[in-house]
């Protein structure tokens, strides 16, 4: 039985909503090889966890494993707003076979449509609307425009550049511009503005006009209002006399816009932006420094790397420049390699630059980083390369590379600052610790400028391996109040809140801090901490701890890393290797069957475990995890199909295009052989 919870009713008109017929309808949709999910429930967040619902649904009701399905996840939901009504396109997801879903999806319910996103896409639900004999919506009719306004501004031709937008037939165009005739509404306005300023269409009237309302109704917080990626360009296109003063109160947001008009004031405003690391000041900057005073890419870069250096600008500047000099190169024909064509221009020209004696070291170092993980894509793309000439450059750039990527390497690390999943694809290079590992993630640790996420990331390392040391301990002891008691969800991440890593430490080390953490863990505020306090019962366990976080485990409350912390745990207390504490958990009641599925993959290497709420179909982490529980003879028949089930949902030979970093074609065929040769695998072996 479905049970369908939320609106049922628009409440204003008293009429059936959206998301009520669209229920009604998916409660229609099902047969013998295709099923529709219950709709969401906030447990059902992203695509992993509406497969392991799927899974779930499976299991509980007999139906085969290979049976197809659909469904949508709690941010999809976001398509309907409080009373039910589709305010956005419902992105509907799916797994199986993709001619199956859509034939059981059909053309949609009533009034609505279907859009099919194809084999690697979602399908797309939206409402039916009319329109004129030009294609035009009615004003009045916010679906009707807003799907019009999706479709006009959806770019022909992208680049890493540039975007480049078809032409408005003439009737579209006077349509847009009778939108922002009247009485100024910058809410609705922002919407109109965009698709006529990107084929430069925006009148000096228009563009007036708005920016007065705009100064007015935002003054000192002008980047607020969406429109003005509109409107400065306008400003900028038109010389309009107050263009400047404008993108100086915008400050770096306004980068891209500035580096696409350079001018000497354009580089005044980024060169002063830049040294902050702003990627898009610095890319900004490279770019219109470029145009206006150095037309050789490389010596631009070099120049303004030396700049940044002597103004002490963070190493994410660096790594910015390096990404505008490979954009610059890769873009202008005359200075592609003519072998660029064989594989990504970046790949070649960043294992290139990260020998260029031309460039300052800070630079090669950034290209040695970004071509970690690519030196065999590049090397096995030149084997396919027909020019034999072309092969053996492309290949000598590689060995310059490999020898010396080590000595570029010593002593340093990812950005720490930006996106944690950066952080997450590069885990599986920190399984074992260097003595230079070591010492970069505890200075780390030591440097006040270090963010919550840095110290999340080094110290769960550090004390996974068994390296923290007291010294890390005290670094952190004078932050822990001020900053690590902030809430920082690590939910898909592969590592713990701080303050909980910090805690375990404190008490391995019997260290008296320990006391103070935990008599602020015992607080009853924040709230953030009580889904998360028990995961600190992992420093200095005992018994006592043990039976807390058991009774927590089977008590069906939701876990955040309680499964895992207990098992790690038992292991512990017992000296035995968390596998075996983990199989033997195997049908036990009161414990989810796919928790412990992800937890059992996610110990099989003790000395770092991998804390992601769910098994991370894209992560070469738990990928190599996976194999090694399905090989592993110490364990049961049970626990190593455990183990070959997830590698045969990983991505590696399912979207191997998603995996990061991305996969030789050599890596995929291996996994496709190691799948293939266990093919014959079950439970019951």
């Amino acid at each position: 039985m479905v049970v369908l919870v939320g609106l049922n009713t628009d409440r204003t008109t008293g009429q059936r909503s959206d998301l009520s017929r669209i229920k009604a309808w998916w409660r229609t949709l099902g047969g013998d090889t295709f099923v529709a999910l219950p709709p969401p429930t906030r447990g059902r967040y992203t695509q992993s966890d509406g497969h392991e619902d799927a899974a779930e649904l499976f299991a509980t009701r007999g139906i085969a494993t290979g049976t197809s399905f659909a469904y949508w996840h709690w941010q999809s939901q976001d398509a309907f707003d409080r009373s039910g009504g589709l305010r956005g396109v419902l992105y509907l997801h799916w797994g199986g076979d993709h001619a199956t879903v859509a034939a059981g999806l059909g053309n949609g319910p009533p009034g609505y449509r279907i859009v099919n996103g194809g084999p690697q896409g979602a399908f797309q639900l939206d409402r039916v609307t009319a329109t004129d004999a030009d294609g035009l919506p009615d004003p009045q009719d916010p679906t009707g425009v807003r799907q019009f306004l999706a479709r006009i501004d959806e770019p022909r031709r992208r680049t890493a550049r540039s975007t480049e937008y078809g032409p408005l037939a003439p009737a579209e165009e006077r349509w847009l511009h009778d939108r922002l005739s009247g009485p100024v509404d910058l809410d609705a306005a922002a919407r109109f503005t965009a698709p006529l300023e990107h084929r430069q269409a925006l009148t000096p009237d228009e563009t007036a006009r708005l920016l007065s309302a705009w100064r007015e109704t935002y003054a000192g917080r002008l980047t607020a209002w969406p429109g003005w990626r509109s409107v400065l360009p306008a400003l900028l296109r038109q010389e309009h006399p107050e263009a400047w003063e404008v993108a100086a109160e915008l400050g770096s947001e306004a980068s891209y816009t500035l580096a696409a008009h350079p001018s000497p004031r354009t580089l005044e405003l980024l060169r002063a932006w830049a040294p902050t690391g702003d990627v898009g000041a610095v890319r900004g900057w490279f770019r219109a420094h470029h145009a206006l005073r150095e037309p050789d890419p490389v010596r631009a870069a070099h120049a303004l790397s030396e700049e940044l250096t002597d103004r002490t600008a963070p190493e994410a500047a660096q790594t910015a420049l390096l990404h505008a000099l490979r954009e610059t190169v890769t873009d202008e024909p005359d200075a592609r390699h003519p072998a660029a064509d064989a594989f990504s221009p970046f790949l070649l020209a960043t294992i290139r630059f990260a020998t260029d004696d031309r460039l300052p070291r800070p630079l090669r170092v950034a290209a040695a980083k970004a071509a970690a993980d690519t030196a065999d894509r590049v090397r096995e793309a030149a084997g396919r390369l027909t020019d034999a000439a072309e092969a053996a450059e492309v290949l000598a750039a590689v060995d310059r590379y490999e020898a010396a990527r080590e000595g570029l390497l010593a002593g340093t690390g990812p950005d720490l600052t930006g996106y944690e999943g950066g952080l997450g694809d590069i885990y599986h290079r920190y399984r074992t610790l260097s003595p230079a590992d070591v010492r970069w993630l505890s200075d780390r640790l030591a440097d006040p400028s270090t963010g919550v996420q840095g110290i999340a990331f080094c110290l769960e390392l550090l004390h996974a391996h068994g390296k923290a040391t007291e010294a890390d301990l005290v670094a952190l002891l004078p932050r822990w109040k001020k900053e690590l008691t902030k809430q920082y969800r690590t939910t898909y991440t592969e590592w713990r809140h701080p303050l909980v890593t910090l805690t375990c430490l404190a008490l391995d080390l019997e260290h008296p801090a320990a006391a103070d953490l935990l008599a602020w863990w015992a607080k009853p505020k924040p709230l953030w901490k009580t889904p998360v306090r028990l995961l600190t019962h992992l420093g200095a366990p005992d018994e006592a701890k043990a039976a807390e976080l058991w009774e927590f485990v089977v008590s069906g409350g939701d876990d955040n890393g309680h499964l895992m912390t207990w098992v790690l745990l038992r292991a512990r207390l017992d000296g035995t290797h968390p596998l075996h504490v983990a199989e033997k958990l195997i049908g036990e009641p009161g414990i989810h069957p796919y928790t412990l599925e992800h937890v059992l993959i996610g110990v099989a290497d003790p000395a770092q475990p991998l804390w992601h709420y769910a098994i991370d179909p894209r992560s070469h982490s738990w990928w190599h995890r996976a194999q090694e529980v399905a090989d592993d003879e110490r364990l049961s028949a049970e626990a190593r199909a455990i183990g070959l089930k997830a590698a045969r949902e990983h991505y590696v030979t399912r979207y191997p295009d998603q995996v990061r970093p991305a996969l030789t074609e050599g890596e995929v065929k291996t996994a496709h052989a190691w799948l293939e040769a266990r093919a014959h695998r079950t439970a019951a072996d």
